[in-house]
């Protein structure tokens, strides 16, 4: 790495990537975007058809694996399936995970359960495999997980389950990055705000409610506009790349400043 050639920090040519979430709106960003780097990438998900549409948007080497992260016996398969497919893995991004919006008298505990699984606890088991192999390679690696900037604010709409496992996944980040800085694998993650997904779709409509609620939320973001996927690559790619090697334990808020005020 020289800083005569600054760019090189970013190469992850040849890297090994495994993807867990991969047909949802941040695993299908980060598919593009470390294929679009060169990037061998592995993707999984639950929903076969939707991740193969995510596959055939990448470049170079694809695998794909069907499945959820929701076992010790699940997350350990990825991982050997992803060895085999490519010969090592160096890169973790979990995309993977879920929200379910209900008042507090309303919600169901095991649907708060079902939260902190899918965003906590997978999201532990995946980097506890990933790590193992990235020690055995002996070359560092890194992880990457979503986080969200909910992590840190509270929201009035129902949101104690997810408020509370983002904290959790923030707080998960700072642990291992600190566990596994000797090794020389760093864990970070990345928080967006709201962007443009599926599921936010109707806030950039033409519609009186959209306007209402994208006016109210705009109103504490000095970038003065929601995100767009093509804000959570750069990210990426910086923690995914050498250029983010001193980098770790840290939540990085892609948010257009909303955090900051």
């Amino acid at each position: 790495m020289s800083l005569d050639n600054p760019l090189s920090m970013f190469d992850v040519q040849g890297k090994v990537a495994l993807i867990t979430g991969a047909s949802g709106a941040f695993g299908a960003v980060a598919a593009r975007c470390l294929s679009g780097a060169g990037c061998k990438v592995v993707l999984a998900a639950g929903n076969a058809e939707a991740m193969s549409e995510v596959a055939g948007t990448c470049t170079g080497e694809v695998h794909q694996i069907q499945g959820r992260p929701d076992s010790e016996a699940a997350v350990e398969a990825m991982v050997a399936e992803t060895v085999e497919a490519f010969g090592a893995l160096d890169i973790l991004v979990v995309a993977s995970g879920m929200n379910k919006v209900a008042m507090i008298e309303d919600m169901a505990p095991e649907t708060f359960e079902g939260v902190m699984d899918a965003n906590v606890t997978q999201s532990w088991l995946l980097a506890r495999a990933a790590s193992k192999q990235m020690k055995a390679q002996g070359q560092g690696g890194k992880i990457v997980f979503v986080s969200s900037a909910r992590g840190l604010l509270g929201h009035p709409a129902g949101y104690t389950a997810y408020c509370a496992s983002k904290a959790a996944v923030d707080g998960v980040t700072k642990a291992l990055g600190c566990e596994l800085g000797p090794t020389g694998i760093t864990v970070n993650a990345i928080a967006p705000t709201v962007f443009r997904s599926p599921l936010t779709a109707w806030m950039f409509e033409d519609t009186e409610k959209a306007k209402a609620v994208r006016e109210g939320f705009l109103s504490r973001v000095p970038k003065g506009r929601l995100g767009e996927p093509e804000d959570l690559a750069g990210p990426l790619l910086f923690l995914s790349s050498a250029a983010s090697d001193f980098y770790t334990g840290h939540i990085l808020y892609a948010d257009g400043g909303y955090t900051a005020g």
